[in-house]
């Protein structure tokens, strides 16, 4: 008699809630999860069930289970075909094909899954997504998320499309209004929506949706009206140079006043600005990463205004290749200085060498290492994922400079909701 069949309660994600995000295959440990132009998928042997993923999903598609024979585990191959997930199996259907007990990891990947996050500042390879918190800070307010899902999305209007950098320069970026009408839709400063273009792709598919940060405050782009902002990039080429259209960019960036989009979300749940008086803010950006960036600088400079809150310090480290590129650049230079600090980094500054936000904050080492030793210091890391390694070893390295003990400051950052990192 032939011995049953061992069974896996197989992880898998759901294509059509999954907006592409990247997350996941950001945050997971072991390489686990992969993707190709339409689907992100999980890797089944390969995936220890560490979980490491599953907070961070703004959408919560990543939280999908399927019980299989470990034999007839879903291939990669045909998870990336998927529009939508297979119907779980029956008991019965899975008796009939043998199964039996329920794999578990084994014990030698489990281990180094959790080493891979303890060990992140002593190997040789060094980890910036383990010192990333997946929870909100203590004081952020209540998000709503998945009001709208894709199946169901709603309708905004263009009220405002304008160019936010300056003309002719390579990286064109949008400034766009949204307006929702009657329809309720409350965010929250770091939330995300995704938008869906229309038409369909290669495949003859849908397009799935993008996703774009938030870059107004929770009381509108426009105070009191039932609006919101997005910043967009227009692309005209892919990581390699070659020239290409990005399918939601430029139908974004084209818009008139007026039109209407596809709106779904909104989505995030842990990269919220604190709330508690005399809370201090370091944010860290790049390009189109200066979205959620100027929705919580806006909110505490409408709250200054008010006279009602006594905010902490806010500092603004902005890097672009150069100051014509860099969206907003006019208005945060009419901010006061005593209300916001900001240092602004150019890469390809005619005559300059090249500067990034990461050798700003050494640069400002002194003011970092008070701000990582006040617990109410809250660190927003938003733009490349090139960009990350070398802004978290910079926090280490001022931390280790300023006599502190790195494990233990980027594990409270983690576990305190202080540190957060949405690179894409």
């Amino acid at each position: 008699m032939n011995a049953p069949a061992e069974l896996i309660n197989q992880h898998l994600i759901d294509p059509e809630i999954c907006i592409r995000c990247n997350t996941c295959e950001a945050t997971c440990p072991v390489g686990a999860i992969t993707h190709d132009s339409r689907n992100y998928v999980v890797i089944a042997d390969k995936c220890n069930f560490c979980m490491a993923c599953v907070p961070p999903c703004p959408t919560g598609s990543i939280d999908n289970w399927r019980m299989r024979p470990k034999a007839a585990a879903y291939t990669v191959e045909e998870q990336l075909s998927w529009d939508d997930l297979p119907a779980a199996m029956s008991d019965s259907e899975l008796s009939a094909m043998g199964g039996g007990k329920v794999a578990a990891p084994a014990a030698s990947t489990v281990a180094s899954s959790a080493s891979a996050e303890s060990s992140a500042g002593e190997g040789a390879a060094f980890n910036s997504a383990a010192y990333g918190a997946t929870v909100p800070p203590w004081s952020a307010a209540h998000p709503y998320t998945n009001l709208h899902g894709p199946k169901a999305p709603t309708t905004a209007t263009v009220v405002g499309n304008v160019q936010v950098n300056e003309a002719g320069t390579a990286n064109e970026t949008h400034h766009i209004v949204l307006d929702f009408g009657n329809m309720p839709f409350p965010v929250l400063e770091g939330q995300s929506i995704g938008i869906v273009p229309p038409g369909t792709d290669a495949q003859g598919k849908p397009h799935h949706a993008r996703q774009y940060s938030i870059a107004s405050p929770r009381n509108g782009e426009r105070p009191g009206y039932n609006n919101l902002s997005i910043t967009v990039k227009r692309v005209v080429e892919d990581h390699d140079g070659k020239p290409v259209k990005g399918v939601a960019s430029n139908y974004l960036c084209n818009l008139k006043t007026g039109d209407t989009v596809q709106v779904i979300g909104p989505f995030g749940s842990s990269f919220l600005m604190p709330n508690h008086p005399k809370s201090n803010i370091v944010m860290i950006c790049t390009g189109t990463g200066s979205a959620p960036m100027r929705a919580m600088t806006e909110w505490r400079r409408r709250l200054r205004q008010s006279g009602k809150f006594e905010g902490g310090k806010l500092m603004l480290f902005f890097g672009a290749r150069t100051p014509a590129e860099l969206p907003y650049f006019g208005p945060l230079n009419k901010l006061p200085k005593d209300f916001i600090d900001i240092e602004f980094t150019f890469s390809r500054e005619a005559g300059k060498p090249k500067r990034y936000v990461q050798d700003a904050l050494r640069d400002r080492s002194a003011d970092i290492a008070a701000l990582l030793k006040d617990a109410n210091t809250y660190f927003y890391v938003c733009g490349l994922k090139s960009m990350e390694e070398g802004v978290v070893l910079a926090l280490r390295d001022v931390a280790t400079q300023a006599g502190l003990n790195w494990d233990t400051v980027g594990q409270a950052l983690k576990q305190e909701g202080r540190l957060h990192l949405e690179t894409y």
